[in-house]
């Protein structure tokens, strides 16, 4: 009797974990991938629970600005939802991308556009008008430059920044506890900063991507 080869199993690769958030915006849009949820309801739920946040932001008195924190921080994390959907039960289409896309730049930019009008009345005066706009412009144009990236190369390809299951735009869950803490202003001064800097910063780190893609493998 002879002894039959034995074949060695090759150990599987570990597989990445997605940032906390997406891993509980996944376990939330499981129950809705045989409904008749769509991506684009809940990009529309984002959309409009971020217009209201802005809203609240550019009345610029309390207790406005704090229910406008707080539906910021719900319209970041449902964010998350759409795509997950769209992965789980395969309804993934171009026209929900782009319109998951343009709901992100649009709130991005007229949140802190809302943030600069109400402090209108602050010691900044009306140069708070054109810091909003620096800084919406900047983040949405982050918010633009990494999802195209993700889009063309994949997210292992593109290699975003990302500490301990957190991403740069994470950092936006902060703003909630910010404005509670009455940190308005120094939200404001940071963002018209840091984000134009670290926009360049993009624009260097990812030169080549940007404006000389090559053609990926999809993952």
């Amino acid at each position: 009797m002879t002894d039959q080869p034995q074949i060695e199993e090759k150990p599987k690769a570990p597989r990445r974990k997605g940032p906390w958030d997406q891993r509980i915006a996944q376990f939330l849009v499981r129950p809705l991938v045989h409904t008749r949820v769509t991506p684009n309801h809940i990009t529309s739920l984002r959309l409009l629970s971020g217009l209201a946040a802005c809203g609240c932001l550019a009345y610029g008195e309390t207790p406005l600005i704090h229910w406008g924190a707080g539906l910021f921080a719900l319209s970041h994390f449902i964010d998350h939802m759409d795509g997950e959907l769209a992965r789980l039960g395969g309804k993934s289409s171009r026209i929900g991308h782009l319109y998951d896309l343009a709901s992100d730049v649009i709130i991005h930019i007229l949140l802190f556009v809302s943030i600069g009008i109400g402090l209108s009345d602050s010691w900044l005066g009306n140069v708070s008008w054109i810091m909003g706009i620096v800084a919406g412009i900047s983040v949405g144009g982050l918010f633009a430059l990494f999802q195209i990236l993700e889009t063309r190369m994949g997210q292992k390809q593109a290699n975003l920044p990302r500490y301990a299951g957190f991403e740069v735009e994470d950092v936006l869950y902060l703003i909630g506890p910010a404005i509670w803490g009455g940190g308005l202003v120094p939200i404001l001064i940071l963002a018209t900063i840091g984000a134009p800097l670290f926009g360049v910063w993009a624009l260097i780190r990812y030169r080549s991507q940007i404006f000389w893609p090559q053609k990926i493998v999809p993952e």
